[in-house]
């Protein structure tokens, strides 16, 4: 008989955040009976997992440091206690070597988590959807997918991509999409509440264009009769993104 059990939960030492829900660098510490370099392999394996570039060692006489985008090529060395670069040394470097973001779009990849203020944080895989997705926008992409399970927090996800993206003015008028109406309700009362007045739900086949969040069935859009059309309403560059879920 072969027993089948959860995976255990993995939990790095220390996660180094550049702000808020934007994680940076991964710490792996022992004690100085260790050597420098002795949680390097268990910190690179988190910041696989965080899809992290930057990674410390440490047995606290100093810091093994492994730079995933080196620029000169040499990946690890040892740093002492007073190298340890500050945030902004490694954040600059991300952008620079890493992502390649520049000026104004720096705005947007940095732009606030909606909060609630009750502390609530996203999940690591939601995490890098919505980083890695609002990075890519920021690189140029038009077209992204998101691929994820039932119940792991897609309307969440999505939620945060979008309000993100709003609050940097980066998108000002946003279709989301679903195939079913309780879906859309469910999302306009729960998730996506924080819009407020901003938001509304497209239905009786009709069209206010003086709201910024626009929520619909697919069938509410389109019809098999040309009247019933309603998104040629709409003007084709009306909206600056379009979610399916």
């Amino acid at each position: 008989m072969v027993a089948c059990t959860r995976a255990q939960h993995k939990r790095a030492d220390y996660v180094l955040f550049y702000k808020p829900n934007i994680p940076i660098a991964v710490i792996e510490a022992k004690d100085n009976n260790h050597a420098i370099g002795a949680g390097m392999q268990q910190g690179l394996n988190y910041a696989e997992l965080l899809q992290v570039p930057f990674v410390f060692s440490s047995n606290g006489d100093g810091f093994l440091f492994h730079n995933k985008i080196a620029a000169d090529g040499l990946v690890e060395r040892e740093l002492g206690l007073h190298e340890f670069p500050s945030a902004e040394m490694l954040w600059q470097q991300w952008l620079t070597q890493g992502i390649h973001i520049h000026g104004q779009q720096h705005a947007l990849i940095t732009q606030d988590y909606y909060s609630d203020g009750s502390n609530k944080t996203p999940r690591y895989y939601q995490l890098l959807a919505i980083n890695r997705t609002i990075e890519a926008i920021a690189q140029g992409k038009q077209r992204i997918l998101l691929v994820m399970a039932t119940g792991t927090g897609k309307t969440f996800t999505a939620f945060q991509i979008i309000w993100r993206l709003w609050k940097a003015k980066a998108r000002k008028r946003i279709l989301f999409l679903a195939d079913r109406n309780i879906l859309v309700d469910q999302t306009m009362t729960n998730d996506f509440k924080p819009f407020g007045a901003a938001m509304t739900k497209i239905q009786k086949r009709q069209a206010n264009k003086s709201y910024e969040i626009y929520l619909s069935l697919y069938q509410a859009v389109t019809g098999t009769e040309e009247e019933r059309n309603i998104y040629k309403q709409f003007s084709p560059d009306f909206f600056n993104l379009i979610c399916r879920g």
